[in-house]
């Protein structure tokens, strides 16, 4: 593949992800309904919630792809992530449901990890956040047009019908794989035998340029994974405007994809880290103002305002990941595979599982929401604000 080919596919096995879990969104209300979980539940949240756990392959892939190549792990992962959607559709209750959930989040982890390392054994540094970004705006187009397919397919099917388009669509980007030539050559993959295996992870974990920035992703993630599994309940229930759902989170979409092409620019004007430190600072204000603002307006605060300052929070959130990405596995290309399946495990799984904690608390309100974003990005702006660019 060419380059602009390259950057095509990426996105779009990476977009298996993103589809996995935005195009259920319009169905939770549908799934609470079926299952008779009442409107108070959040149970139906643990739909995204379990996918989002399923990331925790990422951690095995990436070791594997560090021993036996890229594509191999491909090949594993996308007829996991298929099975794992078709179970999630013909499962007779919830907890089948969230099985297959999970096990398709395990599939999507390994499609994840690969293609983040694969984009590591290409480029390095600003070039691969340059690259990330560009790779992120294709991938973001998912959150706006999701809401719409899926309102679109709930209007004609039944809402199971949502869960075998990610497996069909994963079908096509499986076939379009056989294009794709191994990045990684079989003279630079890690030996993984006994002390080999150790050395490897002692690099990585033992490296603290790695461990800041998967801290700082893992963070913002925590907050970002709350809000996406609640989402559809907080404009639905909490708000009670079911049918500005698809538009809220569609228009939330753009603005994602907007700061992430944004974010190519600056990279390539200020480079990762001063565009990194940058973002978070703003952040940072963002979440101050709104955490203020619902103190003394009440929770939840007005709709407009709450879902301003999220949208603007999500945006500037999905613009610092590429460059903590790059920043993190930027020392570590001898065991980018490894690097990246650890990164990807603190981000998606630790992170979600923290958020989760937050959905449960979103019953009445939306402040817990609100004090997660804004105390997180605290923490991560105080672990770059004053740091050397290293």
């Amino acid at each position: 593949m060419k380059k602009p080919e390259f950057i095509t596919f990426s996105a779009c096995a990476m977009v298996l992800t993103a589809l996995g879990i935005d195009i259920m969104l319009p169905a939770l209300g549908h799934v609470r309904d079926h299952f008779k979980l009442g409107a108070e539940s959040t149970a139906a949240s643990l739909i995204i919630t379990y996918f989002f756990m399923g990331q925790i392959g990422q951690l095995l892939f990436g070791l594997l792809s560090d021993r036996l190549g890229r594509l191999a792990i491909l090949k594993i992962g996308f007829p996991l992530y298929i099975l794992g959607g078709l179970l999630a559709a013909f499962s007779p209750g919830l907890q089948w449901m969230l099985i297959g959930r999970f096990f398709s989040g395990v599939g999507a982890a390994a499609i994840f990890t690969t293609t983040i390392a694969g984009v590591r054994d290409r480029y390095e540094g600003d070039q691969m956040a340059g690259t990330m970004s560009l790779i992120f705006t294709i991938f973001l187009f998912t959150p706006i047009f999701a809401p719409f397919l899926g309102t679109f397919v709930l209007a004609f099917f039944d809402w199971r019908t949502l869960f075998f388009i990610p497996p069909a669509f994963a079908v096509l980007v499986f076939l379009w794989s056989f294009r794709l030539d191994e990045s990684l050559p079989k003279a630079l993959r890690a030996n993984f035998e006994g002390r080999e295996l150790i050395r490897q992870m002692r690099t990585v974990l033992g490296n603290r340029t790695f461990l800041r920035y998967s801290s700082i992703a893992t963070l913002l993630f925590i907050p970002f994974s709350a809000y996406i599994a609640s989402s559809e309940r907080i404009v639905g229930e909490i708000y009670q405007q079911p049918t500005l759902f698809k538009w809220i989170f569609g228009g939330m979409g753009l603005v994602m994809a907007l700061c992430t092409s944004l974010n190519a620019r600056l990279v390539a004007r200020f480079g990762a880290f001063r565009s990194m430190r940058g973002l978070l600072v703003l952040y940072v204000i963002v979440g101050a103002a709104l955490f203020t603002s619902t103190w003394y307006l009440g929770n939840p605060p007005p709709m407009v305002l709450f879902f301003v300052g999220i949208t603007l929070l999500m945006g500037i959130n999905v613009a610092i990941e590429p460059n903590s990405s790059a920043l993190a596995l930027a020392p570590l290309g001898d065991a980018a595979g490894t690097a990246a399946s650890l990164y990807g495990t603190f981000f998606f799984f630790i992170g979600s599982g923290l958020g989760a904690l937050i959905s449960k608390q979103l019953v009445d309100g939306v402040s817990p929401l609100i004090l997660a974003y804004f105390l997180m990005g605290v923490v991560a702006m105080g672990l770059i604000v004053f740091t050397r660019r290293t």
